[in-house]
């Protein structure tokens, strides 16, 4: 709660405007990204069988992926303006 409250005050210090919600929005662009890397974990052939394993497929899938992060990243306007047009709705 401190980090957040120290960023919330730096924000507000320099008149940054902040949309309000909740930390596991499927607004928020890293619930994005790690729905996304799941996916492609989850397709990998073979499947990590262990932990060694997925932690290596984490390392290769997250090196190869930044396209997929500047995707989601440069659609949050797009979804904002969706989100507000329904009025927070779906």
């Amino acid at each position: 709660k401190a980090n957040k409250r120290i960023w919330t005050q730096f924000l507000e210090a320099d008149n940054v405007p902040v949309l309000a919600w909740p930390a596991y929005s499927d607004m928020s662009p890293m619930e994005h990204v790690w729905d996304a890397l799941d996916r492609r974990l989850r397709q990998r052939v073979p499947v990590p069988a262990n932990i060694q394993h997925l932690h290596t497929a984490n390392e290769e899938e997250r090196t190869n992926s930044p396209q997929v992060t500047v995707n989601l990243l440069s659609s949050m306007r797009r979804r904002c303006v969706e989100l507000r047009e329904a009025n927070g709705g779906h």
